[in-house]
């Protein structure tokens, strides 16, 4: 499904795409086009673009065509979610140690508008960090690994 999603090619192309979008929160995923998950994911992505056009632009990112993003967000684990508002880094508390991005794919629909909707929300309100409203039961779980320190 991620042939159905707007792709961002090269580094100019996310930087535009951060700054431009305004009003909207905006989503990048990170990944890549043949894993499993990454179609999981786009899938929910596509399935909900239209109902979300009013409060979301969202992108997909292809992990080995912009290193720099990969490396500078830290992704290490993909399919990686990443929330941007007026060109703002948006941060959401899922009761897991990274706040920065979303790991893994949504259980439904319904996870992925309801997060979308929390962060506008707060984005709107002035918020920089948010709670999430997913079930922390339905949020991915993972070890964080910290290199060089």
């Amino acid at each position: 499904m991620s042939y159905l999603l707007p792709r961002l090619t090269t580094k100019k192309e996310v930087d535009q795409a951060i700054r431009d979008t305004a009003e909207l929160v905006l989503v990048l995923r990170f990944g890549r086009e043949h894993d499993s998950v990454c179609q999981q994911l786009d899938d929910i992505l596509f399935k909900t673009s239209n109902l979300l056009s009013k409060m979301a632009a969202i992108y997909t990112v292809d992990v080995d065509s912009i290193p720099v993003y990969t490396q500078y967000f830290d992704i290490t684990l993909i399919p990686a979610t990443i929330f941007f508002f007026n060109g703002q880094h948006m941060k959401v508390d899922y009761d897991r140690p990274d706040h920065t991005k979303f790991i893994g794919s949504f259980r439904n629909k319904q996870d992925f508008i309801d997060l979308v909707e929390v962060i506008f929300r707060g984005a709107m309100r002035g918020k920089v960090m948010v709670r999430s409203p997913i079930d922390p039961r339905n949020v991915p779980k993972y070890e964080l690994l910290y290199k060089e320190i």
